[in-house]
């Protein structure tokens, strides 16, 4: 059965900007009212509530240094004050550092699981907790992982082993969690530049050429449909969507 999800409320982790931005204004497209957590970028997230408020629905921004456990329970106070009920979560937020494998350091190894793997964790206890709470029929948590998720990716050791770690969240959150909480992901292949990348359109346009059966890049867009959708069918669980153009088949 379909899930009407207007009037829903949602929290998306990392919502201010890039991929994350794209995820809360399709949810706000479809009727959602959305939480817009960021770490630091406040500009970016006032524009984000902005945005998502010329849409007609509800948005309040917080922010939280995801890295720190702290921050998940600053994250559902301002969801309790401002909405007082949860439909839908994403845990977006990430981080993404390029390095050897035996040039990763203790503290860069800790960081990127703390943002990527605990977060996901502690929020999506929080997020259950408050679903059964407010609404019997459950909701919906969906994570956001990378190709470092199903495939080795050696540029990126310890983010690809983090995002291996959150797939594997998302399939246990799956089977431990319902019948009324369904967990699911959405894996996204070239959909934007690298962040801090110098990467010109021509460079762009040929790694979506040369790595995918479609032979283009896709946009931020085409992610934020698929987790709309996975919100919205309420017999879809432990299953992560490829939003990649075919990248996987390729690799």
């Amino acid at each position: 059965m379909r899930i009407k999800l207007t009037d829903q409320v949602a929290v998306v982790t990392g919502g201010a900007h890039r991929v994350g931005k794209a995820i809360a204004l399709e949810l706000a497209r479809q009727g959602v009212n959305i939480l817009v957590h960021y770490g630091t970028s406040s500009q970016e997230a006032t524009e984000t509530v902005r945005d998502i408020k010329s849409l007609g629905v509800d948005a309040y921004a917080v922010q939280a240094d995801i890295s720190k456990p702290e921050a998940v329970e600053t994250i559902f106070t301002a969801l309790r004050d401002h909405f007082g009920r949860l439909n839908i979560f994403v845990n977006s937020a990430s981080n993404f550092q390029q390095r050897d494998l035996l040039s990763v350091s203790l503290e860069e190894w800790q960081e990127t699981m703390a943002i990527n793997v605990t977060a996901a964790f502690l929020c999506t206890q929080a997020a259950t907790a408050m679903m059964r709470q407010n609404d019997p029929s459950g909701g919906s948590i969906i994570n956001i992982l990378d190709k470092g998720a199903i495939s080795p990716w050696p540029k990126y050791p310890h983010h690809s082993i983090s995002k291996a770690a959150l797939w594997m969240l998302t399939q246990v959150s799956a089977a431990s969690l319902g019948p009324d909480i369904r967990v699911n992901a959405v894996i996204p292949g070239p959909v934007m530049k690298p962040a801090g990348t110098n990467m010109s359109d021509e460079e762009w346009a040929k790694i979506g050429k040369n790595t995918t059966p479609v032979q283009r890049v896709g946009s931020p867009e085409d992610v934020a449909r698929a987790v709309a959708y996975l919100a919205s069918e309420d017999y879809i669980n432990g299953v992560a969507i490829p939003v990649n153009g075919g990248e996987h088949l390729l690799y």
